[in-house]
């Protein structure tokens, strides 16, 4: 006996002649129903991808749904197959031909009697009436008369059968002949008929037809059923509500009274000709035992709902991804022949999550090899790195982007100003974030990565500025060396391929580090909400109580010397907001150095250092701060909710996904929009309006040799390079390795080592050019991700768009760093957008990064009650409680993170920190097997090929069950086991559990042998 899921596996791989390649198909389900005194064929039923029936009463269409067979139905669809007539690469033009092929077979295989041969073919050529046509299939009573009746008949009659009929038949077909006159008026009227074209824009292009025809017929003494696939598809009047040429026909024809059985069994074959390998079967079966095979296998991959459990009346709603069915066209895993036992069909096998692994992460011991290996993987995308970016999707990503990375580049300049005597400041961070959103998004590896500041790089530029200070060096200079020693030691890293180590950093760091970025975002934009209720609008909460002046000191002098005194007064609580996130506060630009010390002092010692105590009784604007919080909300609920349009059921698909596209910039400029309608004093972006220098006495150009530095400082500049290359790696490797996440599916390589070498000549010259090191901005990039995804364009009813990957090229972050440049001549522009408005931005930021985060996820569980928890992957194979032991310990991570970036004295081993979660996950390994892993993180490289699941591998080798008994159709019983292999849907009762066990519940097994 052959298997059957062999035989249509060797189907599928051995007939690949153009003449039976398979095509989609649109599959229509007619039945014959009696209107008045005549009866037609009307259209109840249609299937793209899913099932849509008419609705009672005919006035509308059904939601597509998934079909739901009975499994009766099936069976019984399947020992018809068995008897019908099966006519494979006939050559017919008309639908008469078909149905005298049809009557033939029939007759000669002694199902129909020759004598109602006539009426079955008159009913068979009724009119075919569509939903899409006026009127009810009721109304207009009287139109279907007799004359139209013969011309139904008479058209497309075809000569070639005439000498094969019955004299009692071939009589009836000569008085037709009469009625040829009237076939032309016929034929007119059948080309007047309106097709849906509507609806054909739903159908992907090239698909092919095939009609189900399902009718009861009086004299009829038992049923009668036919396949057909003919040699050419060809369009055959109006069978079909779409101008779309047939393939096959399938028809069956009961006594009357058995309509509603006979539907369910024209559901049944209409469902699997939308089945992606049944449909192949049946354009490649070449005899009726293939097609049978293919019947077969559907089967054994069909799930049983029981009865009691489920009302069949229920319609399925379509999933959000179906998964592939290729594991059916090879040979299945299960295959137990070695062991002299069948096969069991099983679950198609789950993608294993290999995150970000990449065979060409290899150390390779040969100088700039994985280099040359990146320029040569990204140089045949080149070019489609700027055609790609034709999208009208990039713009709306362009506007995104830039307003999201100039603030933060503001904002970092006015802190980074305080910090370094204003030798940096905005005009600083605006220059760097053109010079290197320009180089980056030209020659980088990954274009994705947005650049910009940090916290941990604000943290080292303190240091080393104290640091020189405190010994009276040339900052900028001791600077610039410093800089010059990073580039050499990340020289080093890309020469010897050491970027390679990033495969060793898995979901569990990098969901750590993201989360812990997004967290920051998020709580900064609330912070900085309410500083605008004491600085940028004040809010007065007790208007009857008297006002408190705000008193300042300030002075004249020159306040350098008083730095080391005040430094850490001065700044405190301005550092810990910075510390490892791409986000700060706003700033008001500083131009002297006395701004920065004496608001430090308080009233003694203001008059020590002769200053001046000055108080102001503060001004309170009214409306301002709450109008402040609705435009914060407003921008991030407004956002949130064009982002998710898409998904709703409302307007055409291409409306939603344009709302979708531009949300961000809409919700942007609404908000604007309604700030300038009011007119309220709200804060406002601020920006240099000059390109020059923060410091009027430093230029663009910084000279590395010093008279104030000793020569020795630029070796001992090498130093604190050291630990600037941890920081710069870290931020700039794991922010790569989210981007590369195989989630985003990106197409065109990934190229870490070309990346970390363009960021080591950036930092050569930002080095000499006095700007400030930028790294990648894990949010930004994300954001940037999540601004070009594309999803398919959803043609089936019922078909959820499906995520394709990301748009994927470099003309939006080449952009973003143009337009940040010309930042200075726009202000004009940018001074009316409200700061409320950006930090609704960063909120949203944000909280988009968070979504879809599995950490998030499982931190979620913790809430939710067993019954209602999401059937995620890994909750169907590693226990609940050891879910949360494994959350708890990446929460305490979290949280140290958050710690060791918030307190200054220790902010800057946060690098190390975020090392040491890789550390902790490798330590997991003793606690968590390796199977486990798999699922909840990545698994290591060293360990992919050992994942521990034993209970599986003692089945396989332990599995000695007996051969079964076999009893065929003819009644004769055979032993299955040693010589015969065992159909794949018989299943003892020893599998069964095998299966419960090693798969879950697999409802595939059963006797279809009847």
């Amino acid at each position: 006996m052959c298997d059957p899921t062999d035989r249509v596996q060797d189907l599928l791989n051995k007939v690949n002649d153009p003449k039976h390649k398979t095509k989609k198909v649109f599959v229509e389900m007619d039945i014959l129903k009696k209107r008045n005194e005549d009866y037609e064929w009307r259209e109840i039923a249609r299937w793209v991808k899913y099932e849509e029936n008419v609705e009672e009463g005919g006035k509308r269409w059904s939601k597509p749904h998934v079909a739901s067979l009975s499994m009766h139905s099936i069976v019984e669809l399947r020992r018809f197959i068995r008897d019908s007539a099966m006519l494979l690469d006939e050559e017919c033009y008309t639908i008469s031909q078909v149905i005298d092929k049809f009557l033939d077979e029939w007759i000669s295989a002694g199902n129909l009697d020759p004598i109602i041969r006539q009426h079955v073919r008159n009913v068979c050529l009724k009119n075919h009436r569509h939903r899409h046509e006026r009127g009810r299939p009721g109304d207009k009573k009287g139109r279907l008369s007799r004359q139209n009746t013969e011309t139904e008949l008479t058209r497309g009659f075809s000569s070639s059968n005439f000498n094969d009929l019955p004299s009692v038949n071939s009589s009836a077909n000569l008085n037709n002949v009469h009625g040829s006159s009237v076939s032309l008026s016929s034929m007119e009227n059948e080309s007047n008929k309106k097709h849906n074209d509507r609806f054909l824009k739903k159908i992907p292009r090239g698909a092919e037809v095939a009609n189900v025809l399902i009718g009861e017929i009086d004299d009829l003494e038992q049923r009668v059923c036919g396949f057909l696939r003919l040699n050419d598809a060809r369009i055959l009047g109006d069978i079909c509500e779409v101008p779309l040429p047939s393939r096959f026909i399938f028809i069956l024809l009961g006594p009357i009274g058995q309509a509603d059985h006979l539907q369910e069994i024209g559901r049944c074959i209409g469902t699997m000709l939308v089945d992606d390998i049944f449909r192949e079967v049946a354009y490649k079966c070449r005899d009726k035992e293939d097609f049978y095979a293919g019947i077969d296998e559907f089967i054994e991959q069909v799930t049983v709902l029981p009865p009691g459990e489920w009302d069949p009346k229920i319609r399925i709603e379509p999933p959000n991804a179906v998964p592939s069915q290729d594991f059916r066209r090879t040979a299945s895993s299960a295959n137990f022949a070695d062991k002299n036992v069948s096969s069991v069909p099983r679950p198609p096998p789950e993608p294993e999550d290999e995150g970000h692994a990449d065979p060409s992460l290899v150390i390779s011991g040969r100088p700039f090899k994985g280099l040359i290996d990146d320029i040569k993987r990204k140089a045949p995308w080149y070019l489609s790195d700027y055609k790609d970016a034709l999208h009208i999707q990039c713009l709306a990503s362009f506007v995104y982007i830039f307003l999201a990375t100039l603030t933060p580049n503001v904002t970092f300049g006015g802190i980074l100003g305080i910090q370094t005597d204003q030798y940096m400041g905005v005009m600083e961070c605006i220059f760097a974030a053109a010079v290197t959103g320009i180089v980056f998004a030209v020659f980088s590896g990954q274009p994705m990565n947005i650049l910009g500041s940090t916290g941990p790089m604000l943290v080292l530029e303190k240091i080393i500025y104290n640091f020189c200070v405190d010994n009276d060096w040339e900052f900028m200079t001791f600077r610039c060396w410093v800089g010059i020693w990073t580039a050499g030691f990340l020289l080093l890293i890309v020469m010897f391929d050491l970027s390679a180590l990033v495969k060793y950093i898995t979901r569990f760091t990098e969901e750590s580090f993201a989360c812990l970025i997004a967290l920051i975002f998020i709580y900064e934009a609330f912070l900085k909400l309410i500083e605008i209720s004491h600085d940028g609008a004040p809010l007065r909460l007790h208007p009857n109580e008297p006002l408190t002046p705000s008193c300042l000191c300030n002075g004249s002098t020159s306040g350098t010397n008083l730095l080391p005194m005040i430094n850490d007064t001065m700044l405190n609580g301005t550092i810990s907001m910075l510390n490892n996130t791409n986000i700060t506060t706003t700033m008001m630009p500083l131009t002297t150095t006395t701004v920065s010390i004496y608001p430090s002092l308080n009233e003694t010692s203001c008059e020590l250092y002769n200053g001046t105590w000055d108080c102001v009784v503060p001004q309170y604007v009214p409306d301002a701060f709450m109008f402040s919080v609705l435009l914060y909300f407003g921008t991030f609920g407004i956002a949130i909710f064009l982002i998710d349009f898409k998904s709703w059921p409302c307007f055409p698909s291409w409306t939603r996904q344009l709302l979708s596209d531009f949300g961000v910039l809409i919700a942007i400029v609404v908000m604007v929009g309604i700030d300038v309608a009011l007119g309220l004093p709200t804060p406002k972006l601020l920006v240099p309006e000059e390109f020059k220098p923060t410091r009027s006495d430093r230029g663009w150009f910084i000279n590395p040799v010093s008279e104030k530095n000793p020569w020795w400082t630029a070796l001992a500049a090498g130093v604190p390079a050291i630990l600037a290359t941890i920081l710069i790696f870290m931020d700039q490797q794991i922010t790569a390795v989210i981007v590369n996440r195989k989630e985003n599916k990106l197409k065109k390589g990934k190229g870490y080592h070309l990346d970390l070498m363009v960021l080591t000549l950036l930092i050569v010259a930002h080095s000499l050019l006095g700007l400030p090191w930028y790294v990648a901005a894990t949010v930004s990039a994300i954001a940037h991700v999540q601004s070009l995804k594309k999803e398919s364009e959803s043609t089936a009813p019922g078909e959820k768009p499906t995520f394709l990957g990301v748009r994927e090229q470099r003309v939006t972050a080449l952009l973003v760093g143009i337009l940040s440049g010309a930042a200075v001549f726009i202000t004009n522009i940018l001074k009316i957008i409200p700061m409320p408005v950006l930090y609704g931005v960063f909120f949203y930021m944000g909280f988009s990064a968070l979504r879809g985060m599995q950490f998030i996820d499982r931190l979620m569980l913790f809430l939710m009650p067993v019954k209602y928890q999401p059937d995620h992957r890994y909750l169907r194979h590693v226990p609940l409680w050891r879910v949360h032991i494994f959350t708890l310990i990446q929460l305490v991570c979290l949280i140290a993170l958050w710690v060791v970036k918030s307190i200054k004295s220790i902010s800057i081993g946060f690098p190390l920190l975020v090392v040491f979660t890789g550390v902790v996950r490798k330590l997991l390994e003793c606690f968590f097997t390796q199977y486990e892993l798999k699922y909840l993180d990545d698994i290591l490289p060293q360990k992919k090929k050992n994942i521990k699941n034993d209970d599986k591998e003692a089945i396989l080798k332990n599995d000695t069950s007996p051969g079964f008994k076999n009893i065929n159709s003819n009644g004769k019983g055979s032993i299955i086991g040693t010589s015969e292999k065992k159909p794949n849907f018989y299943l003892s009762d020893e599998k069964d559990v095998i299966n419960r066990k090693s798969n879950g519940f697999d409802n595939k097994g059963f006797d279809t042998k009847l």
